[in-house]
């Protein structure tokens, strides 16, 4: 039966729907990736990708490049290449966007019929990075 000859609309807008992010996962799915090591995390980084990671310990300011070396992957859409642990040669290149500290983390250590409470705050600095290329 044919999709417009259907009496719900509803039905026609929801198929159009799963079609089109079906075409947008297949899309994402087969576009050139890294997998970089940073901050002690991995991450699965494309070209215009905006990612936040750890604030790392050089002194860079808004705008300046950040080049990543510790490479664990790369896959082009036809062929990957897997580094054991790293891939020599392999470089992903990022523009810093932001720096800044996440919310506050509150942290109580409490022991019942003691008096004991011990109340600290933390805030983690944090560093947002958009890739900018893949080699």
């Amino acid at each position: 039966m044919p999709i417009l000859s259907q009496k719900n609309p509803y039905k026609i807008i929801f198929i159009m729907l799963a079609r089109l992010s079906f075409v947008c996962i297949m899309d994402r799915i087969m576009s050139k990736f890294a997998i970089i090591e940073t901050g002690g995390k991995q991450y699965r980084v494309s070209e215009g990708d905006t990612i936040t990671i750890e604030k790392l310990s050089e002194d860079l300011n808004q705008g300046d490049k950040v080049v990543f070396e510790n490479v664990l992957m790369t896959d082009d859409g036809s062929s990957a290449h897997i580094g054991t642990p790293y891939l020599d040669g392999a470089k992903v290149t990022a523009e810093l966007v932001e720096e800044g500290r996440s919310k506050k983390v509150t942290v109580i250590r409490y022991k019942a019929k003691s008096r004991y409470f011990k109340k600290k705050g933390h805030r983690q600095p944090f560093m947002k990075v958009k890739i900018t290329g893949l080699a």
